[in-house]
């Protein structure tokens, strides 16, 4: 039922722009709600995910926190009506004026990648008479089978605490006044469907829970970060991931001290089906050994495939005829500027309406001007 576009009406309203499923939203956020309730764990939404106003404020009213990774999108979640004491601040390399903003906010938590970090949010924190709560983000080298731009869970990589830096980092926690120790965060990864990866981060938050508790240090809060992955081959069938099986993995394998409390930070799994960037053929070009269907949407408005070489289930919504093969590809001056090559579709001409599906998660968000192209505009399925 998901995958019924309004036609007349999208044909009406001027392209590239974004179309968002606002009742798949609310029917994935509600599921979300009742699986992860069902275990006592707290939801984070993680904002980078996209940041559209009206999105976020749906999402806020299941109750659910934000996920932030910068001054902005804090400020973007408060102006949204997500509670102070729900957001949380991560992010390797947070300015002055960022922390700021959170302290000024009595933001939940910060999660710490770094001994300077901790010491920069402390020093700010007592300038401005605050007790900043902060999470370690801990690296727990657990290999997440997915894309090499977006695993973070490996020694390599740019984030999070490495295991060996526990005990300075620790002693640092001790010493600093103006930082109150609430818990132990981890993030290892985007896009994940392989689930035993997430069996492997609990056995190593097991692991570290042993060490903490040697050390008479109590972590309250355990963030197990998210990346659940979903599914870009068939959108339709598989509307949302199955998060009734995600949650029950942590409560499985997981083993908690009494008073502790799981968090999650999901963002992609959120909010990815519901958006599909819409586009219009401009041209149908012949070439040597394929068509290409040039559409006014470019990597301006969706970047993943040239960015990842993503994969984004292309359909062509107003034609019924034969089929044959396309390269479908936008306007911009660059050869990446390509949503997808050999895909088959019916026959394309001029005016064609096509759907770019799962384009919610890192898609609008991620829009830019390259080109002085104009942003793309945003239409919800409960507005037209």
């Amino acid at each position: 039922m998901y995958n019924q576009f309004p036609l007349a009406k999208l044909k009406e309203v001027e392209t590239p722009f974004y179309y968002y499923n606002m009742q798949l939203l609310e029917d994935t956020l509600g599921v979300i709600k009742t699986e992860a309730d069902k275990y006592g764990f707290h939801i984070h939404y993680a904002v980078k995910a996209n940041a559209n106003k009206r999105i976020l404020e749906k999402i806020n009213s299941f109750g659910i926190g934000a996920d932030c990774v910068s001054g902005n999108e804090v400020s973007a979640s408060l102006n949204a009506g997500f509670p102070a004491d729900k957001v949380v601040f991560a992010g390797v390399g947070k300015a002055d004026k960022e922390i700021i903003t959170g302290l000024e906010n009595n933001i939940g938590c910060f999660n710490v990648e770094s001994i300077p970090e901790l010491e920069i949010i402390n020093e700010l924190a007592e300038k401005h008479g605050k007790v900043a709560n902060v999470a370690l983000r801990i690296n727990p080298n657990v290999k997440a089978n997915t894309h090499h731009y977006i695993t973070t869970g490996l020694e390599e990589n740019k984030f999070g605490i490495y295991i060996w830096d526990l005990e300075k980092v620790m002693d640092k926690v001790d010493e600093l006044k103006n930082v109150s120790f609430e818990g132990i965060h981890f993030h290892i990864g985007s896009q994940i469907n392989d689930l035993d990866s997430f069996k492997q981060l609990c056995t190593r938050v097991n692991e570290l829970q042993e060490w903490f508790a040697e050390r008479r240090a109590f972590p309250r809060i355990i963030n197990v970060g998210g990346g659940l992955g979903i599914d870009y081959e068939k959108p339709d069938e598989n509307p949302m991931p199955n998060f009734e099986k995600f949650f029950k993995i942590f409560s499985d394998f997981l083993e908690l001290k009494e008073g502790q409390e799981v968090h999650f930070e999901l963002g992609r799994s959120v909010v990815c089906q519901c958006g599909t960037l819409m586009s219009k053929v401009l041209y149908v070009k012949e070439g040597v050994n394929t068509h290409f269907a040039i559409v006014d949407a470019g990597m301006s408005d969706l970047i993943r495939p040239a960015l990842y070489q993503a994969y984004h289930k292309i359909e062509n919504l107003t034609s019924s005829l034969e089929e044959d093969k396309y390269d479908v590809v936008g306007p911009i001056c660059e050869s990446s500027d390509c949503f997808g090559k050999a895909v088959t579709l019916p026959k394309t001409g001029r005016g064609d309406l096509i759907a770019i599906r799962s384009a919610g998660a890192y898609g609008e968000i991620m829009a830019n001007q390259y080109n002085l192209r104009a942003l793309p505009k945003a239409v919800y399925s409960d507005e037209i």
